[in-house]
């Protein structure tokens, strides 16, 4: 199925798209040019059959492969446990914020486990490995930025203290997108936060850039910037 696989996405690929995609992910020099959207209908084709067979034969000699083995764990049915185990072991071939992200939106089985997965992510949280850390971030903006987690969460990035521009960069991300649900809250723990510099004015530059913010709130963030 490996090769199969392989020459269909050789097939599907687009040099002007794969330009492209490259200019966002620097440093990641295996790009075919698939589209994401073609990726996932595959990986929901795979999912429906053999996806064990799949999953055990697959490679990752193109950034394309080893998205589709993360899309194909988002869409397979199975229990809990092997999810789990699946993803697991998925993580250490996460090496940027693409594959990282787009895998996180996938595992929509969270909604239905979120303490046992919120307690699985806490490992991540921990690490310090930068893409690690991202997942569990990322996991963190998707499934966990509400009323019962919130809290939890917002101590977690705020003590975050990693050099990784792509961790800092999903801080940032994840402290604008609690805002815009729990303005208050977030804010109290951004003025008591531990952030460096660059990862706490750029939490603030995405709040401002917020379109769910309004003008007084973005003048009243400007004036929290470090200088």
């Amino acid at each position: 199925m490996q090769e199969e696989i392989k020459t269909r996405l050789k097939a599907l690929s687009d040099e002007k798209y794969r330009k492209f995609a490259s200019g966002l992910l620097p440093g990641t020099s295996n790009l075919l040019g698939v589209r994401l959207p073609l990726l996932r209908s595959i990986a929901r084709e795979i999912a429906r059959g053999d996806w064990r067979g799949y999953l055990k034969t697959a490679d990752d000699e193109f950034f394309e492969e080893t998205m589709l083995q993360g899309f194909v764990i988002g869409f397979a049915k199975t229990d809990d446990e092997e999810k789990l185990q699946l993803i697991r072991e998925f993580i250490p071939k996460i090496g940027n914020w693409s594959v990282c992200d787009s895998f996180c939106a996938s595992l929509k089985f969270v909604n239905n486990n979120r303490a046992r997965v919120w307690d699985f992510l806490q490992q991540y949280f921990r690490s310090d490995r930068e893409f690690e850390l991202r997942f569990a971030i990322v996991m963190g903006i998707f499934y966990y930025t509400s009323d019962d987690y919130i809290d939890e969460f917002l101590k977690l990035l705020v003590r975050i203290k990693h050099d990784g521009y792509y961790v800092k960069m999903a801080v940032a991300w994840a402290l604008s997108a609690c805002y815009v649900k729990f303005p208050e809250k977030t804010l109290e723990y951004l003025k008591n936060s531990e952030l460096d510099d660059f990862t706490y004015n750029k939490a603030l530059c995405k709040i401002i850039e917020s379109r769910m913010v309004d003008d007084e709130t973005r003048a009243m963030i400007r004036k929290m910037k470090r200088r």
